[in-house]
């Protein structure tokens, strides 16, 4: 799903995993081939959250934003699903580059899994969780789209 302008081939994708209380920010390079995490912010309000995302879009040189839409397994929509929908579409009106939506739903598990493998105890996991979980939605949005 596209909100903006049509996805340019080239350049930076930023990937969003928005929580109730914080957002995991995940980047890929240039060239679109590997994401990795970037940052968690914590949600205050969404003008806040908006202006935070564009300091991040010009600081890395951003050409498109993923954000990630959780549904349940089944494919159907939550309570969240439609929020996260409302939100995008209102942070989309703020900036100049295309945004879309991409799956997300086993992104989080997926994000907890990756780091107990790596070791990382519970405190560097929670604080690390939501950037890992946009990191592994964007990389699998890069390998669908390119």
């Amino acid at each position: 799903w596209q909100m903006n302008d049509s996805l340019e081939m080239k350049g930076r994708v930023m990937g969003l995993d928005l929580g109730e209380k914080r957002i995991g920010g995940a980047l890929s390079d240039p060239f679109r081939m590997i994401a990795k995490p970037l940052t968690v912010v914590k949600r205050t309000s969404r003008k806040a959250d908006f202006a935070r995302y564009a300091e991040l879009i010009a600081q890395h040189e951003v050409t498109a934003v993923v954000v990630g839409l959780p549904t349940y397994l089944n494919g159907k929509d939550s309570a969240m699903t439609r929020w996260v929908r409302d939100y995008s579409a209102e942070f989309a009106t703020t900036i100049n580059i295309p945004l879309l939506l991409h799956d997300e739903s086993k992104s989080s598990d997926a994000a907890r899994q990756r780091m107990i493998e790596l070791g990382y105890n519970r405190r560097k996991r929670e604080a690390l969780r939501d950037a890992v979980a946009a990191a592994i939605f964007l990389q699998e949005f890069l390998e669908e789209e390119y």
